[in-house]
C-alpha cells in the first residue's frame, strides 16, 4: 500500500460546518496550491497536480455544487486526514451518499479526492451517473485551457 492509499483508507476527520469547508478551501489556495491532484470516482487519475489557478476554480465549482446539492445546515460530507495540515481530502457526492448503516451491500466511494500524493483511479461499485460525468467533463474542458 502506498502513501496515498494509506491516507485514503486511514482515519479521517469530518468537516461538520460549512464554515470549515470555506476555511479549508481558502487554505488550499495558499502555499500548497501548486501541489494538489484531484480525481473523481470513475475517472482516470491525473498524472500531474493542478495549477494554483485551476485548483482555485475547481474549489469554487465543487463548493458551489455542494451548496446546491447538499442543502443542509451542516456539511458532514467532506473529510480530511489532518484538519490543520491536510494532505488528503475526501468529498462525497451529495447525490450518491448511499446508506450510512452499510445495508446497501457495498462501500460508497468519495466523489472526489484531493491529494498532495499522486492518486490512483477511484473505482466505484456503482456507475457514475451521467449528469455527474457530464458536469466533470464540462468542468475539465473549461479548466484545461486555463491550465495551459
Amino acid at each position: 500500500m502506498n502513501a496515498y492509499e494509506a491516507k485514503l483508507n486511514g482515519p479521517l476527520h469530518g468537516l461538520l460546518q460549512w464554515e470549515a469547508w470555506d476555511r479549508l478551501a481558502d487554505a488550499l489556495r495558499g502555499e500548497t496550491a501548486a501541489r494538489w491532484h484531484v480525481v473523481m470516482a470513475g475517472a482516470d487519475a491525473p498524472a500531474e497536480p493542478l495549477s494554483p489557478h485551476v485548483l482555485a476554480l475547481l474549489l469554487d465549482e465543487i463548493g458551489a455544487l455542494l451548496r446546491k446539492d447538499h442543502q443542509e445546515s451542516y456539511l458532514g460530507i467532506v473529510y480530511v486526514d489532518d484538519p490543520d495540515s491536510p494532505s488528503l481530502i475526501k468529498i462525497y457526492d451529495p447525490n450518491n451518499l448511499g446508506s450510512s448503516c452499510g445495508s446497501i451491500g457495498y462501500k460508497i466511494e468519495a466523489g472526489w479526492v484531493l491529494s498532495l500524493d499522486r492518486p490512483s483511479t477511484l473505482v466505484s461499485a456503482v456507475p457514475l451517473p451521467g449528469n455527474r460525468r457530464r458536469w466533470w467533463q464540462a468542468l475539465q474542458q473549461r479548466l484545461i485551457p486555463t491550465a495551459q
